[in-house]
């Protein structure tokens, strides 16, 4: 099964202003008195971090699949194995990982979305409609 994946550009940081359409998009979370914008880059990090967490992910893989599995992405680069996507008000999350030689793959990735989720939602306030788990790699640790 093959799988096209569209990555926004990085983006850009400077000191004067970006007009409105070079501006990254925000994911809104509604609070009691108010509403709190989180950027793509900062849920794509909070995504990447938490799949750090789970026994049997040896680490992130490059969502650009011109790049393969020539790295794994360390902590610092988590956010580049997520790719979001926001269709009609619903938000989806593609994780590509590596994952340990000997694991259970199905159980791993099951436990990578259900962390997901989880805090996505706790830290963040954003429900996630889908959440799909690429094991791209297997590492012998």
């Amino acid at each position: 099964m093959a799988f096209l994946v569209c990555q926004a550009a990085p983006p850009r940081f400077s000191h004067s202003p970006l007009p409105t359409s070079h501006k990254p998009p925000l994911y809104t979370a509604y609070i009691v008195n108010g509403t709190v914008q989180i950027s793509e880059a900062a849920l794509a990090s909070l995504i990447g971090l938490t799949a750090h967490e789970i026994p049997g992910v040896v680490g992130m893989a490059p969502a650009n699949l011109k790049e393969g599995l020539q790295r794994v992405l360390g902590r610092a680069q988590a956010r580049d194995g997520v790719v979001i996507t926001r269709e009609g008000g619903q938000t989806r999350a593609d994780i590509y990982v590596v994952v340990a030689y000997g694991v259970n793959i199905p159980t791993v990735a099951r436990n990578v979305a259900e962390r997901v989720e989880h805090t996505v939602k706790a830290q963040a306030g954003i429900e996630l409609s889908t959440t799909r788990i690429h094991a791209v790699g297997v590492r012998h640790v």
